[in-house]
This record gives C-alpha cells, sequence and structure tokens, in this order.
C-alpha cells in the first residue's frame, strides 16, 4: 500500500484517528479532516510524520453541503503541494455524530441533524470527491451494528446508517465501470468518546455490553483501524458492495 493516499472525514480524534494510524504504519499517505479539533489534527499530522508517512489536515464541516466545491479544490491543491498527485486512492465516510432520541420523543431538528450529518454530507462529499479518486480506487462508508440489532434510543441514526448500508451497494455497481470498490464497515460497541464516551468510561456499561459479546469484550480503536486498513488493501480487493461486521460477535 506504500505511497498511497486516503482522505478520511473526521480524523482528528476516536475512530477516524486510529484508521489514519494503522494505515500510515502500512505506508499510507494521509489527508485527515476536522471540524473544531484543529489541535488534534495538528498532532496527528506531526504523530504520522514521525512514522514515516506524509499527512495533511483540512478542516470540514460534513453538514455544510455549500463548501464541499471549495473543499473539493483544497483537496486538489493539496494533492499537488504535499504529494505531488493529482488523484488520491481511498476515501473514508468516517465522520460522524451520536444521537439518542427514543422514537416517539424524536424531534424532525434532531431527524434533520442526522440526515445531514450520516447521509447528505456522505453522498455529496463523494459525489463532488469522485474526479479526484484514481480509477481502480476504494470508498469505504462507515455504517453501524445497530442496523443489525437494536437498542431502544437509536432508531433514527440506524435508520441512517441502513441508508448508508444500501447507498454503498448502488455506489459499488454504478462505480463498477471506474473499478472503485465501495464498501462498508459496521462497527459494534468500540471504547471511544462516541455517545459520551460510556462504553469507554463506565465500567457498569462496559461490562454489561460484553455480555452480549461473543469474544466477551468491548471493541477497542485498534480494532477497527487494522481492519479498516485491511480492508483497502489489495488483498480484499474482490469484496465489493458489502459490509464487513467489525463487531467481535456483538448480540448475534
Amino acid at each position: 500500500m506504500t505511497n498511497q493516499i486516503v482522505l478520511i472525514t473526521g480524523a482528528s480524534r476516536g475512530l477516524g484517528r486510529n484508521m489514519a494510524l494503522h494505515l500510515a504504519k502500512r505506508g499510507v499517505h494521509i489527508i485527515g479532516t476536522y471540524r473544531s479539533g484543529a489541535t488534534e489534527a495538528e498532532a496527528l499530522r506531526q504523530e504520522i510524520e514521525a512514522l514515516g508517512g506524509k499527512a495533511a489536515m483540512l478542516a470540514l464541516d460534513v453538514t455544510d453541503t455549500a463548501s464541499f466545491p471549495t473543499f473539493a479544490a483544497k483537496v486538489a491543491e493539496t494533492l499537488k503541494n504535499t504529494f505531488d498527485r493529482e488523484r488520491f486512492d481511498f476515501l473514508v465516510n468516517n465522520a460522524g455524530n451520536g444521537l439518542f432520541a427514543n422514537f416517539a420523543e424524536a424531534t424532525e431538528e434532531q431527524f434533520e441533524s442526522l440526515v445531514t450529518t450520516h447521509l447528505r454530507g456522505p453522498v455529496f462529499l463523494t459525489q463532488k470527491l469522485l474526479p479526484l479518486i484514481t480509477d481502480g480506487g476504494r470508498i469505504l462508508n462507515v455504517s453501524s451494528g445497530f442496523v443489525r440489532f437494536t437498542l431502544p434510543g437509536y432508531s433514527l441514526y440506524a435508520a441512517m446508517k441502513a441508508a448508508v448500508e444500501v447507498l454503498t451497494r448502488y455506489m459499488a455497481v454504478e462505480l463498477g465501470a471506474r473499478r472503485i470498490r465501495v464498501n462498508a464497515i459496521a462497527p459494534g460497541a468500540i471504547a471511544t468518546d462516541f455517545g459520551g464516551g460510556a462504553v469507554r468510561d463506565n465500567d457498569g456499561v462496559n461490562a454489561y455490553v460484553a455480555q452480549g459479546i461473543a469474544l466477551g469484550r468491548v471493541g477497542l480503536p485498534d480494532d477497527v483501524g487494522g481492519a479498516v486498513a485491511a480492508i483497502l488493501s489489495d488483498d480484499m480487493g474482490w469484496a465489493n458492495g458489502t459490509t464487513f461486521d467489525i463487531s467481535g460477535g456483538q448480540l448475534l
């Protein structure tokens, strides 16, 4: 995977940061985006360069579709100036937010927030970036285990991620002529700051969730980052239009 370039949205923290580090260790150069975590993004850039890779961090709000043409132009400029390239190889649509809302009380504002972040953003950002993705490249969308199993309070979030999984299959078909593979991952419970960090920081929550996972523990960021690096590698080059469950066997 040496000298390939990945663009990861939401790379400054959490799973996006871990994905970037795992890919950098395999020789992939990184373009990461951040919304407000400029300090964290700069720390990640320095860490990647310490590993011998190249990295650039760009500001992006995935809910602001009007900014996407300008962002795409900035990516093109970064490719030329930092990497001496015209296109990049992999796109990971990772940026997102968690939202807990029981169906009966959910508001239109909450619904709109999830649609904008998890569906509209990835759709139209990918659309704008397609001319910059190399033929034979890969796109990886981030879904959720909540599509497969249910937990009260996540109906709207899960519905958005279900749409992402269907979209993934259609993208795989429609981009097949360019040999662009499109897949998704569906992480289970992971010990990160997602959703307020309860799985990571609350021992009781962690133990309760672990009881429902076949391997007996909640996931760690490295479990997802390593899987993403593997899925984007040539070893998985024949996988297309599928969703990989990365949950350790949660609620099977």
